[in-house]
């Protein structure tokens, strides 16, 4: 397979887990956790002594998935996926928490593009951490704010969103290491 179709079948199978993350977040702020607030959302723990919603997780991987479905197929692709993922959504949870989400989703993106866009072609590794980085705290504020009107579990989502995040820079390195060996063109 040549490399351009090598970017595209990367970047669509991207794209795939990328939209797939939405429905399965949606879902799980409901329905999976250690502990459910009573009209709010499954807890897990992230650190010793703090619960956030059980989502986190799932989104951190999707804001480092939409850094990839933009190295593979281009910036406004992580867009259609939200989309996808928002239509998806209404199958698995209640409408405000669709709202909720794709906002929040929409509106990181946008800080993600203005952050990860300018870095990548000097690294791979920094500019996914650093967009991740501004996209999770704006993503938190934003889905805590209008999902439950309130930004109570602001720090626990950032720090489950984190850890996604880190766990995930080395796969990014080898991504990046195999790129550069094979010469994988980079859309932007």
């Amino acid at each position: 397979m040549d490399l351009d179709t090598r970017r595209k079948v990367e970047g669509i199978a991207f794209l795939i887990g990328f939209a797939a993350c939405i429905p399965l977040a949606n879902w799980m702020v409901g329905n999976v956790g250690t502990v459910c607030v009573p009209d709010g959302p499954c807890l897990i723990p992230v650190a010793p002594g703090i619960a956030a919603p059980s989502a986190v997780l799932v989104v951190g991987l999707a804001l480092v998935l939409r850094d990839l479905v933009q190295r593979r197929l281009g910036k406004w692709w992580a867009l259609a996926a939200i989309l996808a993922g928002a239509i998806l959504s209404a199958a698995v949870a209640p409408r405000a928490l669709i709202v909720a989400s794709t906002a929040a989703f929409l509106l990181s993106e946008l800080a993600d593009l203005a952050v990860y866009t300018p870095l990548q072609r000097r690294g791979l590794v920094l500019a996914v951490v650093a967009s991740s980085l501004v996209g999770l705290a704006i993503d938190s504020a934003v889905f805590l704010q209008l999902a439950f009107g309130n930004l109570d579990f602001l720090l626990p989502q950032i720090i489950g969103k984190a850890w996604m995040v880190i766990l995930s820079i080395p796969v990014i390195a080898w991504i990046r290491r195999r790129d550069e060996r094979i010469h994988m063109p980079v859309r932007a």
